[in-house]
């Protein structure tokens, strides 16, 4: 029988020739990594049982990113306590206030992590890291203890759902449509605790970005991971990036599938998730008038370089709508760095946008965009659960970059091909 791309990546990595789905394995990690609400509680987790030794320094990953800068006394704590545990046992990949990032934008543009890896992180969106053809998947904060103490993870071998991506994407189409479009067709819990491989011709349509974004939300319809085979585009992205050798995988031709989804990139119109989940697709085209709050432009999902370019060419000369908070958060330092030399960060603040450093504030309601009972708030994010964002009152709608944006100077969400 053959193997899909992420069971051979877990069989190499558990040093057996093969593996079938539902089996349990242990398996090696190439990194393992930790937040500033996670890490914590791994650190403790630790000194419950004693352990004073990490497996390895140069595969364990610290970003100080969820509530960065520190808004308040308990989150000044937890990051002190995660620096002192850093500097003590001389973790190389530390990353805080001025040099940080989001951390599922900030690992794979380091070259931190890359092809082939398996990767554990105390963050459900660890599986970010599966649009460079890695395995990788969130787990608890114990968890994450255990992999910086012994280098190695259980896991039960997921089966899979093969998703085949055809045709051209059109003006406006991206990643978040993408993605937004299958959690729709499947549901929350459409592939739980399944691979979802991604294949076809239309992957070529996709970017790297794109590829990102589409992994970062394979948790929302209860995958285990997404992964995305090693193509030109990828190959292109990790040389000269990654910090080690990297090792492509490729799905065997009899590998076995619980399902096949096929999505046509020429079909698909800008998407929303409206509220409360994820699943609650529809295209804009199919909304009433909606009258919004906020505007958040950001986060782990769609923080990066060509989503502030997107929302740029559509909101710069313009001016946020009256009324509306525009809230911009590039991913990383070196995105917010590119925004200003572009002039991208410019054209934001001069439509009456904010732009903020690199944090996941708002996306979690931790700081930085916290919504009131009642508002509504277009974003970028991932997640628009009940009280995800702020008040239990509030709603959010899960847009691309372009949608928000269009948003934001209407005041409504709003499609961008009608700009």
């Amino acid at each position: 029988m053959g193997m899909t791309m992420t069971q051979k990546i877990l069989a190499d990595h558990a040093g057996l020739d093969s593996v079938v789905a539902g089996q349990l394995i242990e398996a090696k990690l190439d990194m393992v990594l930790g937040n500033d609400v996670t890490s914590p509680v791994a650190i403790n987790e630790m000194d419950k049982f004693g352990r004073d030794s990490v497996f390895d320094k140069t595969r364990i990953s610290l970003v100080m990113d969820h509530f960065t800068p520190n808004k308040d006394i308990q989150s000044a704590e937890n990051c002190k306590q995660v620096r002192q545990f850093a500097k003590k046992h001389d973790i190389l990949h530390y990353y805080d206030v001025g040099n940080m990032g989001i951390e599922h934008a900030l690992l794979p543009e380091k070259g931190i992590v890359t092809c082939g890896d398996c990767i554990i992180g105390a963050d459900s969106h660890t599986c970010t890291y599966g649009a460079l053809g890695a395995f990788s998947t969130g787990v608890g904060s114990t968890d994450m203890a255990a992999g910086m103490v012994t280098g190695k993870a259980w896991f039960k071998v997921p089966s899979a759902i093969k998703v085949v991506i055809k045709g051209k994407k059109a003006p406006f189409i991206s990643g978040k449509d993408v993605i937004l479009h299958l959690i729709g067709m499947i549901g929350v819990d459409g592939a739980l605790y399944k691979s979802l491989e991604f294949t076809g011709d239309g992957i070529k349509e996709l970017s790297m970005d794109d590829r990102l974004c589409i992994s970062n939300m394979a948790i929302e319809c209860g995958a285990k991971n997404g992964i995305f085979p090693v193509d030109d585009i990828t190959l292109d992205y990790v040389n000269g990036r990654s910090l080690r050798e990297y090792k492509v995988y490729e799905a065997d031709a009899d590998a076995e599938y619980d399902s096949v989804v096929e999505i046509d990139l020429g079909t698909l119109k800008p998407t929303v998730a409206c509220p409360h989940l994820p699943e609650n697709t529809k295209t804009v085209d199919e909304l009433d008038r909606i009258d919004i709050d906020q505007v958040v432009i950001g986060s782990c999902t769609n923080g990066r370089i060509e989503d502030m370019r997107a929302a740029y060419e559509i909101i710069k000369g313009n001016k946020i709508a009256k009324g509306v908070r525009c809230i911009v958060i590039p991913a990383t330092q070196a995105i917010y760095l590119q925004c200003i030399k572009e002039g991208i960060a410019e054209a934001f603040v001069e439509a009456g946008a904010i732009v903020s450093t690199p944090t996941c504030g708002p996306c979690l309601g931790g700081h930085m965009g916290i919504l009131a009972a009642g508002e509504k708030a277009v974003s970028t994010s991932n997640r628009n659960f009940v009280g995800r964002m702020g008040h239990t009152k509030s709603e959010i709608y899960l847009a691309s970059p372009a949608v928000a944006a269009a948003s934001a100077i209407k005041g409504y969400i709003a499609d961008p091909r009608a700009l």
